[in-house]
């Protein structure tokens, strides 16, 4: 390079630099705000291009009610511009496409017989080419009152102190347990008459033990943090397999051919018991709010039952729709002065579904109950 080369090499960076410097540091802070925001995107050959429409309605998390239908209004966003069509989806379902005015479309019942939090998308095309991208969330309630159930108590069962109860099952006539915390997490068989240990399995001391579940030969446990369960003989213990999931794992049923897990959200999901691949998800809500930290679950009678941690509550859920169709109040059930039950939380549902019997314990509780639901 020769001295003209540099000058000229000179004077381009103390050109370019400032320009450098006054794009990169021009941005204002953003703000936060509570407000939601709709997800717009748009795409087109000419960045400057106006977005041609806007949604008018329904707002951002509106609420409606399973199988109401959900009125879509849009506007043009300026006089000159004017999509050749707008396709909707809902819930990632295609729901329909709008071409002329007025633009409005009506999303049938059918799209929301589920709770949760739903997207709603709208797109915007000018010949084949999308243009605009609208996203917006509602959010779907259940159409029904929970109705709220008592208890009586019809037996009481020895149970371990020591068991810090994650996962119940009641099976030929006797129980399967399955407990927690790190050092001390074990999988159990157990005689409900006595309370004697009739085998037992101490986990790896890494492992903190969750929910249990038990579908022919084969019995599940999954575990909190570690995101592995595992698949064993249930007459033996002996390991057969191991499976993994992307989240924790808190508490696991048996549904007909599939497994239900919890992780402490409102979230259900819906598992293949070979892979543990996820099948569907459910979102669980009430008519006033999502039901969260969900955790030790049992199939009973078409309805899954779920304990609310660190209440005396156990939710029923309609397994197709996600709604909670009751609450079973078990508040007082344990009348023991040893015991803390804000600590030692209500926690493990067993179902005798030949003998119609509905049986409930807690972690570190010394009885475990056979009941029956009041109204």
């Amino acid at each position: 390079m020769n001295n003209s080369d540099n000058m000229r090499y000179f004077i381009l960076l103390v050109v370019i630099l400032p320009v450098t410097w006054i794009i990169s540091c021009s941005g204002k802070p953003g703000t936060v705000t509570d407000k939601p925001v709709s997800i717009v995107t748009t795409t087109s050959e000419d960045a400057t291009a106006a977005r041609p429409i806007k949604l008018i309605s329904p707002d951002e998390n509106s609420e409606l009610r399973l199988n109401e239908t959900v009125k879509v209004v849009i506007a043009k966003e300026g006089k000159n511009s004017q999509p050749d069509s707008v396709k909707i989806w809902f819930d990632s379902r295609y729901a329909g496409v709008i071409k002329t005015a007025p633009w409005e479309f009506t999303i049938n019942k059918s799209y929301t017989n589920k709770t949760g939090r739903k997207a709603l998308k709208v797109v915007a095309y000018s010949g084949a080419k999308n243009i605009q991208t609208i996203t917006r969330f509602v959010i779907v309630y259940s159409d029904i009152v929970p109705r709220r159930y008592g208890y009586k108590i019809v037996k009481s069962y020895p149970h371990d102190r020591e068991a810090f109860t994650q996962g119940l099952v009641y099976l030929d006539g006797v129980f399967y347990e399955g407990t927690g915390q790190e050092t001390r997490s074990s999988l159990r068989k157990v005689d409900p008459e006595t309370g004697e240990v009739l085998n037992q399995l101490n986990l790896e001391t890494r492992y903190f033990g969750e929910g249990i579940a038990i579908k022919g030969e084969k019995l599940y446990q999954v575990t909190w943090k570690n995101q592995v369960g595992f698949v064993y003989n249930k007459n033996t213990f002996e390991l057969i397999n191991k499976v993994g999931y992307q989240t924790e794992g808190w508490g696991l049923t048996t549904m007909g051919e599939n497994l239900v897990m919890s992780d402490g959200s409102n979230m259900l999901y819906v598992l293949d018991p070979e892979s543990f691949t996820v099948i569907f998800t459910l979102e669980v809500y009430d008519t006033k709010k999502k039901v969260s930290e969900l955790n030790e679950l049992e199939y009973i009678n078409g309805e899954i039952w779920a304990n609310i941690w660190q209440t005396d509550l156990i939710a029923r859920i309609d397994p197709k729709s996600g709604k909670v169709t009751g609450y079973v109040d078990l508040q007082g059930i344990l009348k023991d002065p040893e015991t803390d039950t804000r600590v030692n939380v209500l926690n493990g549902i067993a179902w005798d579904s030949a003998g119609n019997r509905i049986f409930v314990t807690g972690k570190n509780w010394p009885k475990l109950f056979e009941i029956r639901v009041t109204e």
